[in-house]
């Protein structure tokens, strides 16, 4: 689903072709009667939960990280989260609205879909699964589906799986499809919100297309590599991905509020509601009088792997310190993780495998995911060694500057 790392790689594109594609990054008009609404709530959670920080310093600290969050509820989504979290101390930030029904505010523990974060509990799974002999990074798609990625210059003999993980094999990005963006992106996805999509279904439209470049050759972010390798999880263990992200990251980290919903419409409480303009893009630019859509409920399979999870801040934050820690994988694995992809003309952002690598302005390195699905924008980053985290969450889908708060929450700024 939505991210940076495709906004990079399309803003690279228009770059080279001199025109803008849809699904890039803009810079979206304001949302003035939302806006208008917006309450902001700064939460410094007691010292048991703090730790050594009393509560003034961390309101302090956070200053810049709650303006952030202010201000991109002024100029676009109803309401957000954040919760960030260093050494021992935590803090925990609202603003705006969950739910323009009832006006109820956003709290600190509610749950969303989290889009393509889902990819990196994916990569982990796969790495796991390389660690204890399962399967090789090396090994090709058609080792473990053999036929699967055929046709119109489609070879899934050449596709390697690390391939899959780090965005370099070339497949088209099911999501790019017009007719797709139609039906889920735009006003028709109210007629087709519990539709169900299977994930060779989902492969078939990639097919349809003709890869961006041979595998190896480039780099171009694709929905589509992690249905597949989701797919090769289930080959490989007998078990659904969702098994074994349940079996392997969920109950041994304790993430009770996270899930992998399958084709499930409901988001399970605590929760607000989700919101789209409907734009027939994700993410796309919302007018300031255009309608807002409830988007709450909806069958996820259409993201599957790519994007379907549901969780809060509090699990996220606990997931990427376990994960960046070494306490998921084997050093060997963590290290082929992120060990990133450089993006040719997008500076200072890399990917590694199911995980981003940005430089931000004041010279710190951040590793996390973010995504996007309907009614949701989330983000979690972190140093590498996950000393320092933040996870986020917007409940609109427009106009939506999340790095803002990344940027305030390292940089101060």
């Amino acid at each position: 689903m939505y991210e940076h790392a495709r906004a990079a790689d399309r803003a690279r594109s228009a770059e080279r072709s001199g025109r803008r594609r849809g699904g890039r990054r803009l810079r979206f008009a304001p949302v003035a009667a939302l806006a208008t609404a917006a309450i902001t709530i700064g939460l410094t959670l007691p010292a048991s939960a703090a730790g050594a920080k009393d509560a003034s310093a961390a309101r302090a600290e956070h200053g810049a990280t709650q303006a952030a969050l202010d201000s991109v509820v002024r100029e676009g989504p109803p309401g957000g989260i954040a919760l960030a979290e260093l050494g021992r101390a935590t803090w925990a930030g609202r603003a705006g609205t969950a739910d323009l029904a009832t006006g109820r505010k956003p709290r600190t523990g509610d749950r969303f879909r989290i889009g393509s974060i889902t990819k990196t509990f994916v990569a982990t799974v796969m790495l796991q699964l390389e660690a204890e002999g399962k399967l090789s990074l090396d090994d090709t798609v058609d080792d473990w589906l053999p036929g699967l990625v055929t046709g119109n210059g489609n070879d899934g003999s050449k596709i390697e799986l690390v391939q899959l993980l780090n965005h370099t094999s070339g497949i088209y990005s099911y999501t790019d499809d017009d007719t797709f963006k139609r039906k889920e992106f735009s006003t028709d996805f109210l007629q087709h919100r519990y539709e169900t999509w299977t994930p060779r279904r989902i492969v078939r439209l990639a097919m349809s297309h003709r890869p961006a470049f041979a595998p190896g050759d480039g780099w171009s972010y694709s929905d589509t590599n992690y249905v597949i390798a989701s797919m090769v999880i289930q080959k490989a263990t007998g078990h659904t991905y969702a098994h074994e992200i349940e079996h392997r990251i969920l109950r041994p980290l304790h993430l009770d509020s996270t899930s992998v919903p399958g084709t499930s419409a409901r988001l399970p409480g605590p929760n607000g509601r989700a919101y789209s303009k409907l734009t027939g893009e994700l993410a796309g630019p919302g007018e300031p009088d255009s309608p807002t859509y409830d988007v709450t409920e909806f069958n996820p399979s259409f993201a599957g792997a790519a994007g379907e999870m549901i969780s809060d801040n509090r699990d996220l934050n606990r997931f990427y310190r376990a994960l960046l820690s070494g306490r998921l994988l084997r050093k060997p694995q963590l290290e082929k993780m992120m060990t990133p992809v450089s993006i040719e003309d997008v500076p200072n952002f890399s990917y590694g495998l199911g995980l981003m690598k940005m430089t931000l302005s004041c010279g710190t390195e951040v590793w996390g995911h973010n995504g996007g699905i309907q009614g949701s924008i989330s983000e979690t980053m972190a140093t590498a060694d996950g000393d320092h985290v933040l996870s986020l969450n917007f409940n609109g889908d427009w106009n939506v500057h999340e790095q803002r708060l990344v940027d305030a929450e390292f940089c101060g700024s």
